[in-house]
């Protein structure tokens, strides 16, 4: 059953809506709770000390190696990462031994069908039953064999294979969990839903691979629920905030705040009415002349800071990195314009809106300036400063039948004021870690989010068979 046919369904207006109720909602309509958990089903695989000990011969990992021990030692990881990632790991309470107990557990996960598989190997000997359960059962696998128990042929076999992400070091949890995040991730990307606001509305699609649900909706419901908002109680709270964390005021007057403010509460609504995980939108379109709506940017950096992805110009790949991110790593992240200092051999990326809460929706906000829209030249939007010597991340999903990620890493530079520089109002310069030249560097729209992930991303870009681009 996908999330929505169960999610709770709340009517409230946009217009009477109370701050206290939209807190009550949680971070984002996709909160915990509101879909099925991710379901992994695991086993240990070894044969018990007892039958080796009357062998007389241990091999790899050796006779000093407690197995019995070191299983519940890892239950107990086991269990905070479920608890940590709010879903299911059903670990087999027995080691798989033999090749009965290999094809019972691949005949109760054909049976069950969960989300993904981990296989925690203890013995060298048994590499072959690890195989035969990911090759049988075809779901994303995460091995764990710690240092020590496999030699380098086994670790060749499936270093680099699509669907396998294998674990081989001393006792890394750690990177247990990031591979269960990553099968987290694309079970909620698949039961998730964008909204996308455009001219027309449109038959709802699916994104291929991904599964992810696009709604389309017409602008003009936008533009109508725009209207019919009151600009009083929580639209002027909001304005208000906007007015007292910025750092400086420039164009915007207490007017064009007031009604930035007013599109975030439509979002909102919208989000709740369509049973939305993120929202997408040809926000150009909108405010070009005779606009129908103020430029959404201010509404977008509350839904991002809030947990929400949100898409500008209704792009699609954008919007589903976005919302990777977000999951993988708790990180809004900055869409923009790709764009080059070559002199200096920097990336320039700018666009008109952007999160604040760039170390993440539970941390402190970066701090912003409010400027008009830097294109249409009315409006308000967000110019937000990054922190020079931040390492970041920046990717871009390509959406497929045969998909791939765009991964990049680099070091915040600098936010160049604006003017002199032209563009958007939010920029960055950085640097690049994966091409000599940053003018090779691909892609538009790409999302730049703080902190180097490329290690996560490429996991879950190996797990889930998606091509890894630079």
């Amino acid at each position: 059953m996908r999330r929505r046919d169960f999610m709770i369904t709340l009517g409230t207006t946009a217009g009477s809506m109370s701050l206290a109720a939209q807190s009550a909602l949680g971070s984002q309509p996709g909160a915990p709770g509101r879909k099925p958990p991710a379901v992994v089903m695991g086993a240990f695989v070894y044969p018990s000390t007892k039958s080796l000990d009357k062998v007389g011969y241990y091999s790899w990992p050796g006779s000093g190696f407690n197995a019995e021990a070191r299983q519940a030692e890892y239950m107990g990881r086991i269990r905070k990462i479920e608890e940590k990632l709010g879903m299911q790991i059903r670990m087999e309470e027995k080691p798989l031994e033999d090749e009965a107990g290999v094809t019972q557990f691949i005949q109760s996960a054909q049976k069950a069908q969960p989300d993904g598989l981990l296989l925690i190997l203890f013995k060298k000997g048994h590499w072959d039953h690890v195989m035969r359960i990911q090759k049988e059962i075809r779901k994303p696998t995460v091995i764990l064999a710690s240092l020590g128990i496999l030699l380098v042929d086994h670790i060749r076999q499936v270093h680099e294979t699509p669907g396998i992400y294998l674990i081989n070091a001393l006792d890394d949890l750690d990177a247990v969990e990031s591979g269960m995040n990553a099968i987290r991730t694309a079970q909620w990307m698949r039961e998730s839903r964008i909204i996308n606001i455009v001219k027309k509305e449109a038959p709802t699609t699916n994104v291929p691979n991904l599964g992810t649900e696009i709604r389309t909706i017409s602008i003009d419901r936008f533009a109508e629920i725009f209207q019919r908002t009151e600009t009083g109680g929580p639209v002027r709270e909001l304005a208000d905030r906007y007015l007292k964390n910025a750092i400086r005021i420039e164009e915007p007057t207490d007017a064009d705040v007031l009604e930035a403010a007013k599109t975030y509460f439509v979002f909102k609504q919208i989000l709740e009415e369509e049973q939305g995980d993120a929202v997408m939108m040809d926000c150009l379109s909108g405010i070009s002349k005779p606009p129908k709506h103020v430029p959404p940017c201010m509404g977008f950096m509350s839904l991002r800071d809030e947990g929400i992805a949100a898409g500008c110009q209704a792009d699609l790949n954008p919007t589903l990195t976005m919302m990777l991110i977000q999951q993988l790593f708790n990180r809004p992240s900055f869409q923009q314009n790709a764009s080059m200092d070559t002199e200096n051999n920097l990336y320039f990326g700018a666009h008109c809106t952007c999160p604040t809460k760039l170390f993440g929706t539970d941390l402190p906000a970066e701090p912003y300036i409010l400027r008009n829209h830097a294109e249409a030249g009315w409006g308000c939007v967000p110019r937000v400063l990054w922190r020079p010597g931040e390492e970041v991340t920046m990717a871009l999903y390509q959406s497929s039948e045969t998909p791939s990620m765009m991964i990049y890493s680099g070091k915040v530079m600098s936010c160049p004021s604006v003017p002199p520089t032209g563009g958007c109002r939010t920029n960055v310069k950085i640097t690049i870690n994966e091409v000599e030249d940053v003018c090779d560097v691909k892609g538009m729209h790409q999302c730049i989010f703080y902190g180097n992930y490329t290690k996560q991303l490429k996991t879950f870009c190996q797990l889930f068979n998606i091509q890894v681009v630079v």
